[in-house]
């Protein structure tokens, strides 16, 4: 059975799936790195290459391929909740807590090869690879994600991004639906 065709056994007749339910699918694929392989695409200018496996209605399927010491940028996946297991490597992972619009970092973990964390509606959360070596990780949402939000916090900025770029401030404007200015309290 091809990977394509495994996905569609395993996620195709779900229907607005609950998170237990795609925990539930994701746990019996089994997926191994050597299915993968052929889908890993290199990060480049970015913290991870994405390649989407499998997208209907109700969720989307997507690997990602991790370069070393590269964090992506906190975000959210919109409307959108899932599960990330860790295939190959380990995941430094930063949970958020958002103040007054601005991610403030919560709690820093290490999601270990072979584990599984949920992304809960509306989390900020990021990823790296603080590692030398391979890091590469499955994620399943639903609905597919759209109106992802990513923050620089650099900037003090937070841009809702086109349902074709990652968990990076968009290089293309086209990528950019909305960018907004977020502005820190003043103590008093």
């Amino acid at each position: 059975m091809t990977l394509q065709e495994k996905l569609h056994s395993v996620f195709g007749h779900l229907e607005n799936p609950t998170p237990k339910e795609l925990k539930n699918a994701l746990d019996s694929l089994e997926i191994r790195l050597e299915e993968l392989k052929d889908y890993l695409v290199e990060a480049g200018e970015f913290p991870y290459g994405r390649k989407l496996l499998f997208k209907n209605e109700h969720l989307e399927i997507l690997v990602m391929n991790w370069a070393n010491y590269f964090r992506c940028a906190p975000h959210d996946h919109g409307n959108s909740y899932g599960w990330v297991s860790v295939v190959k490597g380990e995941s430094t992972h930063t949970i958020y807590e958002v103040q007054d619009k601005i991610p403030v970092p919560k709690v820093t973990r290490v999601e270990p090869e072979n584990t599984s964390f949920f992304a809960a509606r509306a989390m900020v959360h990021d990823m790296e690879n603080q590692t030398d070596g391979e890091l590469v990780t499955l994620h399943i949402y639903s609905p597919p994600i759209s109106n992802m939000k990513v923050y620089d916090l650099e900037k003090c900025a937070m841009c809702i991004v086109s349902d074709d770029c990652g968990a990076w401030w968009p290089t293309e404007q086209r990528q950019r639906l909305k960018e907004i200015k977020l502005s820190r309290k003043k103590e008093s």
